[in-house]
């Protein structure tokens, strides 16, 4: 237990550096975090830097979360495992380096459940597509996404209660960034790109 608690803070620690933010600094186009959706995340880097930077941070993000899971089956027992994820969204959404307002780490549980799951992957990939092409919102798709993923997370861990706990509050932390969403769909409004806040500073909700 001692070794999955200095895993967990080692991968919180590694987290809590968004690359979303560093890039963006480095090309002087501002903080993700004051523009369009406010998500420290890939969507405003391809609004505020384009497709090419906006790739670059999602293999970055993505590769991140591989790393964490294979190292994490290398050096763990496979019921300890989930926990990493959910160390590793936390970091995404909450990072302690850059003020605790982060992303809201689909990106990072792709690559982390994906990595443990292959299958899973591409079911989540396959859901995310067939369900956009029905409803056309993002983060609605986004949703049967990480449903696949997380399944494949727990039968990749084992199906046991730790792991199970681990795998729901991951899940969890990553629909609670979506709550604005959730918010406006209940009241009927269209949670699209269409409605995000305008350069003047009015926001609107993100689209996953």
């Amino acid at each position: 237990m001692t070794d999955c608690l200095l895993w967990v803070g080692a991968v919180y620690a590694a987290a809590s550096v968004n690359f979303a933010i560093l890039v963006l600094s480095i090309l002087k186009k501002g903080d993700p975090r004051n523009r369009f959706s406010g998500n420290a995340g890939t969507t405003n880097v391809y609004r505020m830097a384009g497709p090419f930077w906006a790739v670059a941070v999602l293999l970055l993000d993505v590769g991140r979360a591989v790393a964490v899971a294979v190292l994490g089956t290398m050096f763990l027992p496979m019921a300890q495992v989930p926990w990493l994820g959910l160390a590793l969204v936390a970091g995404n959404r909450y990072p302690c380096f850059h003020g605790f307002r982060g992303g809201k780490g689909v990106a990072a549980y792709l690559g982390f459940a994906g990595a443990l799951a292959p299958w899973a992957a591409a079911l989540a990939a396959a859901l995310w597509v067939a369900v956009f092409a029905l409803v056309r919102v993002p983060f609605v798709a986004s949703f049967f996404m990480i449903a696949a993923l997380a399944t494949g997370e727990g039968l990749a861990a084992g199906g046991s209660a730790g792991p199970a706990f681990a795998v729901t509050a991951t899940v969890i932390l990553i629909l609670a960034g979506h709550w604005r969403n959730i918010r406006d769909i209940g009241k009927g409004h269209k949670a699209e790109v269409s409605t995000i806040e305008s350069e003047t500073g009015k926001t609107g909700p993100e689209a996953g």
